[in-house]
């Protein structure tokens, strides 16, 4: 999706854009749960429908505290109602703990159980005196825990509806947080279940996992005012195989709600008001307005049920829901048998005249009347063991709750996993130090902010692994589905507080290596015989230590030396090469940057040439400096462009400069053999002239059929004539069609994208590109495009240059000096100010039994080990696949090293070396409990985007989700105890692949299609194969940032909210980013007292979205800058600042982006896929 090619709203779109919500819903009083301590009688059902609304029902004292975290069962016990539920599960009673009460570290106190037989579904009873069950303390690495007894895995369990073994008022845990309960709502809520506790299948012990997550994603900014498109068929929405669906909006029901004639016991609501508490907690303002959906309110009626004989699409409001059944025969739509279509209680009353209006997806309610609801099953399902039926009776004087009836409820999106809690929780146990000191320790998530302690194994922003425990046979891999893989960024940032890899110069010596698989010296390596040999532990051979490395070694067989060698403690380090690792055994010359500039008359009248001229010097300020220096010593030269080639010696000892034209492109050459690569500060007034001359030399140009290939080739040329590396910066703005080397036709055919045909357009057109990229590796020399176009330009082919060498593409579609120029000059400031690496080679050597298969990224290999890299620099990464050839011992490590030998910024070559130890492991559990999701989806990104070059994109899509359907139901299969098959288990690492699949589904790159241009289609899938973890994250998942709350004396980025428009508020401003692309959203509704500070104006439709500018002198303008700024430094790129109003014809290409709803081409919503998801793993599972 293009923001920059857009047109007006469809008229679909404008009559969606007239439904509103009714503007003042105010949240609905919530009952408190009961107290502790409360006799059997007093006890809430299940069913808060139910209760008496004459009478106020009894409290709890909640304890205080913030953000929810801790543990993930017991929380989501209370906020969430299922998909599904258990039939076997039993009824327990509610136990709680008072509020504000500290727990030690001692060992959990399980919950008494009740019922014997098959293993409970959910334990979430809690006693007053013991932490929540399945609890586990985090320690930083150097601390060891306390012990405790193993315990079971924690996985997601989407789960049935609650009982009354709820903890409303869970207690303090020992780090001092408070945990909050969440507020229980007037209705029930719909669930997550808790963890499965039980023997696993095919006798596998799971270790106790790490802490569950949870936020009440209620307490975050919420309120939908974008009414979603209408329902379109898509493949997820499918009805599922089986019985028909009740639809409960539809079908007829009784007076009273549906009968239940299992149901011993059934508890109906009194017309009449809803009981108010005077103690319920306040909500805060961002709330008040929110709709039921959003706080738990009336649950939607519309749409098919979740059985657990399939699970069918589940409903919410603002969310783009099911066709529905027809309307039984006497009946209108909508409605239910038994009740009046009256106004909701505590809504406002509607204008006279005006039918009563209801809450989008809610049926017509009558005034106190609420449908029974039933807490433990669905139409056509078991209900729960009751007493009497192969059931002991419960402890003497326990009260045995009764189930009561219920109709089916919506899925709350609230509580479904997202990364939102999984990064703030992440960051609460992870952040902080993370010391590299065991092998298969799992990395915090790339979103943490954490500072990483080398210790032996190399720092996951260089080196990570989809899994830290990798399986031991190819056939347990393979059983997995999971991707073993490995994700490279030898050159990444390191943040502040944490240190360069340090160089280690062995002389005339050279590295150590073993003489068998020639892996580098490294903690790895054992040492034998008193120091005089060393056992490599990747292939298991000895080597003999030279006789200048030797040291002796002490009582516990450690050199004694040890600590005063990097190589031999530290994962991440560098070795200064010797004439034996340079090209023609010569010492490189420093490397180069060459501006090469496109003169043509489309550059002259945008602006381009004279906004690049003016700003070189400030550019050149920015070239990077090499590790131990303290400025850079980088060259630079300039080369020109139209239909022929121009060539400059910039020479400091001339008065001027000089300018060499080549006419003959067909044999391109270097005419000037000294002056033309000059370093910027001895040349600076030379350079200084030349830079005012150009813009005058073309002003009056008419060329507009221009060349491209040649003006690549004289760089390659210049460089090979310096006998030096460096880079090239294309500035390029028009298709050549000029009569030379590269000529490339126009085969724009957007109509193709999408379709089985679509990869005729995104390969290549011809092999000239390819062989020149080729020609650039073999001699060090990257290039980097930089494209202007205002037409098609066919970066399939020309961008394959990039692709080989390791470059990339930047593209500023109808590019105006005026408008553009702050994002080209700090795009190009960045580029060649980021640590950088030329002439590169990598190889990746591993452990006996594994060896690296298959490689994504930009690069280029002429054999099967050797990946050849023209440059590399921080934002950069290649992904490995790794495979078995044989079975690696379980007992023993798995070890990987990966070699980077290149030239640096300031002319020195070098070796970097990462390593890292892994273990191997028999078991599925270990496998599932050391899974990085991040490096995983990365991987399918890069992997997805190549093979959309072989395959249609349809076959693409079903792999990523038959391998995502495949990995989930090898984990519910073989390590969860055995439960209904309507429930579904995600190990808790990977509980977010569903969203990431289905947002990797949306992405420009998977599904583009006719509503983008080619060149967008191919830059974006460029974007992704060179792209590292850092941008993936936010690519795949945009983050979305709500701005109109910020205060003006605050710091650093606000919180990120799910990205829906369940989110979204009319009075609300929002911040949303991927790293390419950065909307800021203004709702109509905006108060002036934010309007007016920003941009002078007084309302939302004053601003000038077209020229978008902070213009406002105030502090909170200042904030807002600030936030913008503070953004676009962690980007690799400076995004185009994009203004959306409400309501704006840029609205539909922003709501492109909001990833968690419906696509506007009809993709499904989170939700939606989730649904999906969970029947193709009963289809494989069963």
């Amino acid at each position: 999706m293009n923001p920059n090619a857009f047109g007006p709203p469809s008229v679909q779109q404008q009559q969606q854009q007239q439904q509103q919500y009714p503007p003042n819903w105010q949240p609905q009083q919530q009952p408190p749960p009961a107290q502790i301590g409360l006799p059997p009688s007093a006890a809430p059902p299940t069913t808060m429908q139910a209760i008496n609304p004459g009478i106020p029902p009894p409290t709890i004292s909640q304890p205080q505290g913030g953000m929810l975290n801790g543990n993930y069962q017991q929380q989501l016990s209370t906020s969430m109602g299922g998909l599904t539920v258990n039939p076997l599960k039993q009824q327990q009673q509610l136990i709680s703990s008072p509020g504000n009460v500290s727990f030690s570290n001692a060992n959990p106190i399980t919950s008494p159980q009740i019922q014997s037989g098959p293993p409970l579904t959910q334990t979430n009873t809690q006693l007053p005196n013991g932490p929540p069950a399945q609890q586990q303390q985090h320690f930083p690495p150097n601390l060891q825990p306390p012990q405790q007894p193993q315990q079971q895995m924690q996985p997601t369990v989407l789960s049935g509806p609650p009982s009354n073994n709820n903890n409303y008022g869970a207690a303090a845990f020992a780090n001092g947080q408070n945990i909050k309960s969440p507020t229980p709502s007037m209705y029930p809520p719909t669930q997550i279940g808790g963890p499965q506790i039980g023997t696993p299948a095919i006798g596998q012990a799971i270790p106790g996992g790490p802490n569950q997550m949870t936020i009440n994603s209620a307490n975050l900014p919420g309120l939908p005012h974008m009414p979603p498109p209408k329902p379109t068929a898509s493949p997820f929405m499918a009805p599922s195989p089986g019985p028909p669906p009740v639809n409960n909006a539809t079908s007829p029901l009784p007076p009273g709600g549906p009968q239940q004639p299992y149901a011993p016991q059934q508890m109906l609501a009194r017309p009449g008001p809803m009981p108010t508490n005077p103690q319920t907690q306040q909500l805060p303002p961002a709330m008040m307005s929110a709709p039921p959906s959003s706080m738990g309110g009336p649950p939607s009626m519309s749409g098919p049920t979740l059985t657990n004989s399939a699970m069918s699409g589940p409903n919410m409001s603002g969310i783009s829901q099911l066709p529905r059944m027809p309307p039984m025969p006497g009946q209108p739509p909508n409605a239910m048998p038994g009740y009046l279509p009256q106004q909701p209680v505590g809504f406002p009353p509607q204008p006279a005249g005006y039918p009563p209006q209801q809450p989008m997806g809610y049926p017509p309610q009558q005034p106190g009347v609420f449908p029974p609801q039933q807490p433990g099953g669905y139409p056509n399902q078991m209900l729960p063991p009751q007493p009497g039926f192969n059931q002991p009776p419960g402890p003497a004087g326990q009260y045995q709750p009764q189930p009561t009836p219920q109709v089916q409820r919506r899925l709350d999106p609230d509580q479904m996993p997202n990364p939102i809690q999984v990064m703030t929780e992440n960051q609460r146990i992870a952040g902080g130090a993370f010391v590299t000191n065991q092998p298969g320790l799992l990395p915090p998530l790339v979103t943490t902010q954490y500072l990483v302690q080398d210790q032996g194994n190399s720092s996951p922003r260089f080196l990570r692994s989809s899994m830290y425990s990798v399986p031991a046979t190819a056939d347990t891999l393979k059983t997995t589905a999971l991707p073993f893989t490995l994700i490279v960024s030898p050159y990444a940032h390191v943040n502040e507080g944490e240190y360069e890899p340090p160089i280690v110069d062995c002389g005339s010596l050279g590295p150590i290596r073993c003489n068998r698989c020639k892996a580098y010296m490294s903690p790895n390596m054992q040492f034998l015989d008193g120091g005089r040999r060393f056992q490599c532990l990747m292939c298991k051979v000895t080597t003999e230590v030279p006789t200048e490395y030797f040291a002796h070694l002490d009582h516990t067989g450690q050199r004694v030396d040890k600590y005063e060698r990097y190589e031999l403690v530290l994962g991440s380090y560098e070795f200064l090469a010797t004439r034996d690792y340079c090209r023609n055994n010569t010492p490189p010359e420093i490397p180069a940057f060459i501006f090469v500039i496109d003169v043509s008359y489309n550059t002259i009248k945008s602006g381009l040439v004279h906004l690049l001229c003016s700003q070189i010097k400030q550019i050149l300020k920015h070239l990077p400096v090499d590790q131990g220096q303290d400025k850079s010593l980088m060259r630079v030269g300039f080369i020109t462009y139209n239909s022929t080639v121009h060539f400059y010696n910039i020479k400091s000892t001339l008065a001027q400069p000089q300018m060499l034209v080549v006419g003959d492109v067909q044999d391109m050459f270097m005419p000037l053999l000294d002056g033309f690569l000059c370093h910027p500060e001895e040349s600076e007034a030379i350079i200084d002239a030349l830079m005012d001359q150009i813009p005058k030399m073309f002003i009056d140009t008419k060329e507009t059929e221009t060349i491209l290939y040649p003006a690549i080739q004289a760089g390659l040329e210049a460089l090979k004539a310096s006998n030096c590396a460096g880079k090239l910066l294309v500035f390029n703005s028009s298709l050549p069609i000029a009569e030379a080397p590269g000529k490339l036709k126009n085969r724009d055919d957007r109509k193709l994208l999408g379709t089985d045909k679509e990869k005729t357009v995104l390969t290549p057109q011809c092999q000239s590109y390819n062989n020149l990229g080729q020609e650039c590796v073999q001699h060090g020399c990257s290039v980097d495009l930089f494209l202007f176009n205002n037409s098609y330009i066919d970066i399939a082919t020309i961008g394959q240059v990039s692709r080989l060498t390791g470059g990339e593409v930047y593209k500023y579609t109808y590019f105006q000096a005026e408008n553009d120029d702050k994002r080209l000059i700090e795009d190009i400031i960045k580029n060649i100010s980021r640590p950088i690496a030329f002439d590169a080679v990598m190889r990746v050597r591993t452990s006996a039994g594994i060896r690296p298969t298959d490689f994504y990224g930009h690069f280029f290999m002429t054999n099967t080990t050797d990946v050849e890299l023209a440059s590399i620099d921080a934002s950069k990464s290649i992904a490995i696949e790794i495979k078995h050839d044989d079975k690696l011992p379980p007992e023993e490590n798995v070890y990987l090293q990966i070699a980077l030998l290149y030239t640096s910024c300031s002319g020195q070559r070098r070796l970097r070396i990462l390593n890292l130890a892994l273990l191997a492991t028999t078991t599925l559990a270990d496998i599932f409990k050391s899974c990085d999701l991040d490096a995983i989806m990365l991987f399918f990104a890069k992997q997805a985007c190549v093979k959309l070059y072989e395959l249609t994109p349809k076959v693409v899509k079903e792999n990523l989700i038959n391998r995502s359907a495949q990995i989930l139901a090898c984990y519910r299969k073989h390590c969860t105890s055995p439960t209904s098959a309507g429930q579904l288990i995600l190990p808790e690492c990977l509980k977010l692949l569903p969203l990431y699949v289905s947002c990797l589904l949306k992405n420009d790159a998977i599904s583009g299609g006719s509503d983008m241009t080619l060149d967008d289609r191919s830059y974006v899938m460029q974007f992704v194969l060179a792209m590292d973890l850092n941008m993936s994250v936010t690519y795949l998942y945009p983050r979305f940032i709500p701005i109109h709350n910020v205060e003006s004396d605050e710091n650093g980025i606000p919180m990120s909210i799910r990205c829906t428009h369940e989110k979204m508020a009319q009075d609300g401003a929002y911040i949303l980013e991927n790293g390419v692309y950065l909307f800021i959203w203004l709702g109509q509704s905006l108060p002036q007292s934010f309007i007016q500070p920003l941009f002078g104006v007084q309302c939302t439709q004053q601003v000038n979205a077209e020229r978008f500018a902070i213009t406002g002198d105030t502090p909170l303008a200042g904030r807002v800058r600030d936030i913008i700024e503070m953004i676009m430094a962690e980007r690799s790129r400076y995004m185009r600042v994009t203004c959306v109003r409400q309501n704006d014809k840029l609205e539909s290409v922003f709501r492109h982006y909001l990833i968690e709803d419906r696509g506007t081409d009809g993709s499904a919503s989170y939700l939606d896929f989730l649904c999906h998801m969970h029947k193709e793993i009963k289809d494989l599972v069963s």
